[in-house]
């Protein structure tokens, strides 16, 4: 592993140079690697592997006919390449289990009948494992149990592989029976087209994502975005400016500086003006949501969180209650205004 210092914390990561596709290809050129789930993850870990050269199947459930269509469209083939999760799981000796954390709950007897002695039983999010006392999730000890976790979406992960980039990808072992459960790993992560690996722990991977994703990368970012538009909106400015001021600077500007070279950055890129300010209201924003921050690692900790995710899941009607709350989002003023102010972008325009 190669030691990178972060910020004067020298940490070990997998680079693509020191564990190449051709080494994760020799690694992986007797397995057969079962993916259960064409949802979210499923697709874009699928076909990047596949792209990569590595015997790849597809498990997902047919009575599921929008994912099983798009499995088939994507070039899956139904008997060959295609097989509901039962077969795929009994097929395959990599078990990618990519289904819903909640589906995972659901399916995990069948899955558990069909694993067989050396499989390894891969995931991508550490949630059924580590909170095992409400998912029932217990492998068996004759299987290896690894991670490897994107940190991104997956049409962020299929996305930078076509365009020769990578995501970022966490990976762990949480039970290695055939002594080959970390090169397995490895090989998997590159071969779904990791930028580079970085170790962890089950527990830490779920901890962080569960307050990674309630929190900045989309929960708090979501609210702290609609309480300053409500604010310009409550004094007078109209839709398309206050959406510009919250938003779109945001997201097709200043964002892309962070992502370049940092928050400094950034920074030193803005006007004098916004330097003192943002550099003034930082520490104050800081006191204020910190708090917000340790009640909710706190309820990712104790188990609240997951618990909510499991029963709201697993109801009969989510699908019908989430198509509302989105619906409701979408139809709010501030992403009715973000719709037209993107369809105002000069890569939009009617020509």
């Amino acid at each position: 592993m190669a030691k990178i210092d972060f910020g004067g914390i020298v940490e070990d990561v997998v680079m693509r140079d020191e564990f190449p596709l051709d080494k994760a290809q020799q690694v992986l050129k007797n397995e057969t690697v079962a993916v259960l789930g064409y949802g979210v993850q499923g697709p874009a870990q699928s076909l990047n592997m596949r792209d990569n050269g590595v015997n790849v199947i597809v498990g997902q459930a047919p009575e599921h006919e929008s994912h099983w269509d798009k499995a088939v469209k994507d070039g899956w083939v139904p008997g060959k390449t295609l097989f509901p999760i039962e077969d795929a799981a009994r097929r395959g000796t990599i078990i990618q289990y990519l289904v819903s954390d909640a589906a995972q709950r659901l399916l995990w007897p069948k899955v558990k009948a069909n694993l067989k002695k050396g499989d390894a039983l891969y995931f991508s999010h550490g949630f059924s494992i580590v909170y095992k006392d409400q998912t029932s999730v217990v492998p068996p000890e004759d299987v290896d149990v690894i991670l490897v976790a994107p940190k991104g979406s997956g049409t962020s992960v299929r996305r930078n592989f076509l365009a020769g980039s990578g995501i970022n990808a966490s990976f762990a072992v949480h039970q290695d029976f055939t002594g080959r459960a970390t090169e397995r790993t490895l090989a998997l992560g590159i071969a779904i087209g990791a930028g580079y690996l970085f170790p962890t722990t089950f527990q830490n991977e779920v901890y962080s994502d569960l307050t990674g994703e309630r929190g900045i990368l989309i929960g708090a970012l979501s609210g702290v975005m609609e309480a300053q538009y409500n604010v310009l909106r409550r004094n007078g400015h109209t839709p398309s400016e206050a959406f510009n001021e919250t938003v779109e600077e945001l997201t097709q500007s200043l964002i892309r500086l962070v992502g370049e070279n940092g928050m400094d950055f950034m920074y030193a890129n803005c006007s004098t003006t916004a330097q003192r300010g943002a550099l003034d209201w930082h520490p104050r924003f800081r006191k204020a949501v910190e708090p917000v921050f340790e009640d909710l690692y706190e309820s990712v900790v104790n188990g609240t969180e997951t618990a909510v995710v499991l029963k709201a899941n697993s109801a009969p009607d989510y699908q019908v209650k989430l198509d509302v709350e989105l619906k409701t989002m979408r139809d709010s003023e501030m992403w009715k205004a973000g719709a037209a102010v993107r369809s105002l972008r000069p890569e939009n325009w009617k020509k």
